[in-house]
């Protein structure tokens, strides 16, 4: 059984990816790197096959939650015993990998709270942040941490029994409700905000499909 995998999507990110997949591997020398190319059209199903240990690929774009279940069932499959989730696009810092890793000895979940006052995070995208997270708080039952945020670390045993519903970013806001629901605990571990980096959430698209994720949970009808 390994202990920790390192799970990374990545879309179009042979730019970013090997400074990514560096630090990770420093930060977590003992991890195995498992990558999914998410139906690419540059190099990075070249870095990732070069860098990780284990790659899945997709020829065609599915979306980041589609890569995030294949990646955390190649993850179950290998054996981990716990789980580490990050962007590929540099918006994470690896070296506050540990951090996250580490707090799952005092909870299933662990995500990463983006620091929000005085950050380089844009003032609409800490508004929609704070709403959103508010709002999915009152869903899941309880005070969540940015639940928008993919920098996390999960148990295996949460993986083995929650399965996240929706292909694209609602997959990790569905993900965290369902989590809660079933009282898993879940802490917030600060980690700085990094913006630079091309991200490819659509504010309108995938803001749309979290907004329906929450209705669902809310209105009794997510299955």
């Amino acid at each position: 059984m390994k202990d920790v995998v390192c799970v990374i999507p990545a879309l179009n990110a042979a730019a970013t990816l090997p400074a990514v997949l560096a630090g990770v591997r420093g930060a977590l020398p003992g991890a195995l790197l498992v990558g999914v190319d998410d139906g690419s059209r540059d190099a990075t199903g070249d870095v990732l096959r070069e860098r990780c240990d284990v790659v899945e690929v997709f020829t065609e774009n599915v979306g980041k939650g589609a890569a995030l279940r294949a990646g955390f069932a190649r993850a179950l499959a290998i054996g981990a015993r716990r789980v580490l989730s990050l962007d590929a696009d540099g918006q994470h810092d690896p070296e506050y990998a540990p951090r996250l890793i580490a707090a799952l000895e005092r909870a299933d979940i662990a995500v990463g709270e983006r620091i929000r006052a005085g950050s380089a995070m844009p003032l609409r995208r800490r508004v929609s942040n704070a709403l959103s997270t508010a709002a999915i708080s009152a869903v899941a039952g309880r005070a969540l941490p940015d639940t928008q945020c993919g920098f996390r670390a999960i148990r295996r045993e949460v993986l083995e029994t929650v399965t996240g519903v929706g292909d694209r970013y609602e997959f990790e806001t569905d993900f965290i409700i369902r989590a809660a629901r079933r009282g898993y605990s879940i802490v917030a571990v600060p980690v700085p905000t990094i913006y630079g980096a091309k991200s490819h959430f659509r504010e309108c698209r995938d803001a749309a499909r979290v907004i329906a994720t929450i209705w669902r949970h809310r209105s009794g009808t997510a299955h």
